[in-house]
């Protein structure tokens, strides 16, 4: 029973008073649907599939992957993620294709910021460009099994303990404001304490031996930098699904739908962080725009019993908060970049 339906039967409301008061006991509606056992193992063997082609096809050779190559695999990755949409529409209808797009944006803009902090890790240890992929391959592999108990404990914490949806929406307003505040120049691998614990644990080579993550030298198995990059990539993705995870449950509560967005935004960050990676300084608001949307979901998921934000809505203030980001973002570095060589001319004709 919600707060407000509690009340509603204690103070001995009027039929119409305790009838509204139903109505909002009764919550906003989610998708729920039956997924039987064959459906949850052909999208996970889809999935694997599409990775191992990825991994033993398309990158079958270590190289380093430049703007042209990974753009056209982010714009392959987003248009299949997208495109399931249509799938879930047809299995389940626009209330829970509604509620997989909104999670698919919602998890592909909160991943961008994660991409940035990635850049700053490899570039930390100067992994070879043509290593840059196995690692952050395998990173993923991870990342959609560490997803997935977090999803499925978050909806079990939710279908046991009501009361964790307000916990839930705190949490995601003060990470909003942790975000507003943040800058890809704040993270210090070297100051990382699971670093220092592996580095203390497993001894490491100084020098990468190809794509290995275990070597052996003078008789002794030894871990390669590759392997603590890899480590360091796996813990800032726990942290960043502490966040999108609730962030997700706040559009849907159907394990289905949020496993199914997460896992086709993340199968696309290794082509994602190849095209933007340099692009932390050009898109220098996108904190500020992540900040909202996880101030609105957070907002959302508090007030959920008050008022219920259709999906509809979420989908077009998420879309909305993004697209007005990225803008103002190009516009400003732009206009930065312009009035940087104008003064740069303008010294130089003075100095002629």
């Amino acid at each position: 029973m919600t707060f407000i339906g509690a009340i509603a039967s204690v103070s001995g409301a009027s039929p119409a008073a305790t009838a509204a008061a139903s109505v909002l006991q009764a919550g906003p509606v989610y998708s729920s649907f039956d997924v039987p056992g064959w459906v949850w193992v052909a999208f996970v063997a889809g999935i694997s599939l599409l990775l191992v082609i990825d991994l033993l096809i398309v990158h079958r050779k270590p190289h380093a992957i430049g703007f042209r190559e990974a753009a056209i695999e982010s714009a392959a990755w987003v248009t299949l993620g997208l495109s399931f949409t249509l799938v879930i529409l047809w299995w389940q209808g626009g209330l829970a294709a509604g509620e997989y797009l909104a999670g698919y944006l919602i998890e592909k803009s909160l991943s961008v910021d994660n991409v940035f902090v990635w850049a700053v890790i490899l570039n930390y240890f100067a992994v070879p460009l043509k290593y840059q992929f196995r690692v952050l391959f395998w990173g993923i592999f991870g990342a959609l099994v560490l997803r997935a108990v977090f999803i499925f404990a978050g909806v079990a914490l939710i279908d046991r303990f009501d009361w964790i949806i307000y916990v839930f929406g705190a949490f995601l307003l003060f990470t909003a404001f942790r975000v507003a505040h943040h800058r890809a120049s704040d993270i210090h691998p070297e100051n990382n304490p699971v670093l220092k614990l592996v580095r203390r644990i497993v001894p490491v080579s100084k020098d990468y031996d190809g794509q290995k993550m275990i070597t052996r030298k003078s008789g002794r198995w030894m871990a390669t930098p590759l392997f603590v990059v890899l480590v360091l990539v796996e813990t800032t993705d726990v942290v960043f699904a502490v966040d999108s995870i609730p962030a997700i449950l706040a559009v849907s509560r159907e394990p289905f739908i949020v496993f199914s967005s997460n896992a086709f935004a993340i199968m696309g960050l290794r082509a994602l962080y190849f095209l933007l990676a340099g692009m932390s300084e050009r898109l220098r608001y996108l904190n500020y725009g992540l900040a909202v949307i996880l101030g609105f979901v957070g907002l959302k998921m508090i007030a959920e019993d008050l008022v219920h934000v259709p999906t509809w809505l979420s989908l077009l203030v998420i879309a909305s908060v993004l697209a007005v980001t990225i803008v103002v973002s190009l516009r400003a570095d732009g206009k930065e970049r312009v009035g940087g060589e104008d003064h740069v001319g303008g010294n130089h004709v003075g100095d002629e």
